[in-house]
């Protein structure tokens, strides 16, 4: 169970619910059934079938994050979810029945009814990679060298991925020099060009790449930006860039159950970042990303209250390059590296053998607005609200047309991964 305090005039508690239930009490958003069993209602907003992809693709993606963050509990963490789903879901389209299962699973495909899931999937794709987002992501298929794929692979995978499978050359050298080619061309050069070798035994590589520049739909004033200090934990702080807003028009919340402020910014494009920030720095950051699934920020995109506050907030400029193989293989994908069935793919027994990931992120004054809209009208608050994002925190980045988890990060230390 969770709590949101959302901060009314009259500081009131508004309401308690669970973050797996869209209604906000056992009776509310329940009909009976044929039985005459009360079953709950879904939510119109997952009813169209682009959102409730997006939401099967983001729960992946939390599932992911939480792998990839208990194996790091000391560190930074950043991904983007969605380019990781779509190269797994792309890949599913090689696979026979079991394999392909396997695969949907993890997806949550198998709770969702979708004649057509890649048809909606490119919906998706199309609606997350339009240029007003401002986020650039691709995936890419690679192959063993002299391996013949079948063309009624290629054939649906680039009408639904826009991707074509690329089959390595044997080459070391000449195939990173392709692959950093292909990455620069998909982010306009946002990435960094990899100097990792491509190991000699791979049978098939997933390449998921990714890269966002925010632009806050009101900008900051960067006159007002100084080194502050982020505290890494009660006893240690570092100097970083931090923007501040004495007046800035944000959508709160306080959550007691996992003790943390939560706070959402609108960004340009339909997008928005949600901030968990623990009430204390020392705060263990897993009751929050336990949390975390499509319908709990769903609930809190629709709870947060409209308020004034005093904002600092740190520029950021992460990026992260490497492996999530073995996260992937912890959650329940190790078929697809031991025996899987890929003969829609090729004749030849082929692999999962490794999984790329690399991406970029980052946020500074930038803005579209120098003043808030004069729409969004705060809540008359007896206090003045505070939000500084001075220590560790996680943010999710969403789309709020489709729900769509489309990067995540926890910042323990803002001055790099």
């Amino acid at each position: 169970m969770w709590a949101l305090v959302l901060l009314l005039w009259t500081g009131a508690l508004l309401r308690h619910g669970s973050c797996q239930d869209i209604a906000s009490s056992p009776e509310e958003g329940l009909a009976p059934d044929s039985t005459g069993a009360p079953v709950e209602e879904e939510d119109p907003f997952f009813k169209v079938p682009v959102n409730k992809l997006a939401a099967a693709v983001s729960n992946f993606g939390y599932d992911l994050y939480r792998v990839k963050s208990s194996a790091n509990p000391t560190a930074n963490v950043l991904l983007s979810p969605l380019s990781v789903a779509t190269a797994l879901s792309a890949l599913s389209l090689g696979a026979e029945q079991r394999t392909e299962s396997i695969i949907h699973r993890a997806l949550y495909y198998d709770l969702i009814s979708n004649p057509d899931i890649h048809g909606t999937y490119k919906e998706l794709l199309d609606a997350v990679t339009a240029p007003q987002k401002n986020l650039k992501s691709a995936s890419r298929i690679v192959f063993e060298r002299k391996l013949r794929i079948k063309s009624s692979f290629v054939a649906p995978l680039e009408k639904s991925y826009g991707t074509r499978p690329r089959i390595l050359t044997g080459n070391p050298r000449m195939d990173l020099q392709e692959i950093n080619n292909w990455v620069q061309t998909q982010m306009k050069g946002k990435i960094a060009r990899s100097t990792r070798e491509i190991p000699s035994e791979i049978s098939i590589l997933l390449l998921s790449v990714a890269y966002f520049k925010g632009q806050w739909v009101t900008k900051f004033d960067s006159r007002k930006t100084s080194l502050e200090d982020f505290h890494l934990d009660e006893e240690r702080t570092v100097k970083v860039p931090m923007m501040s807003d004495p007046k800035t028009i944000l959508r709160y919340g306080l959550d007691s159950d996992l003790s943390c402020k939560i706070a959402q910014l609108p960004l340009t494009g339909s997008m928005s970042i949600i901030f968990f920030l623990p009430l204390k720095a020392t705060q263990n950051l897993t009751m929050i990303e336990e949390s975390l699934t499509s319908e709990f920020i769903h609930d809190i995109d629709r709870e947060l209250k409209t308020v004034q506050a005093v904002l600092t907030i740190p520029k950021l400029k992460l990026s992260y390059e490497g492996e999530v193989t073995k996260s992937l293989q912890e959650m329940k994908l190790q078929l697809l590296f031991d025996s899987p069935d890929f003969s829609k793919i090729t004749g030849k027994p082929i692999k999962l053998t490794q999984v790329e990931h690399r991406v970029g992120f980052e946020w500074n004054e930038d803005g579209a607005e120098t003043t808030s809209s004069p729409g969004l009208q705060p809540t008359r608050l007896t206090f003045l609200l505070d939000y500084h994002l001075n220590q560790p925190f996680i943010f999710v980045l969403r789309d709020t047309d489709t729900g769509a988890l489309l990067f995540i990060g926890k910042i323990l230390d803002p001055r790099g991964t």
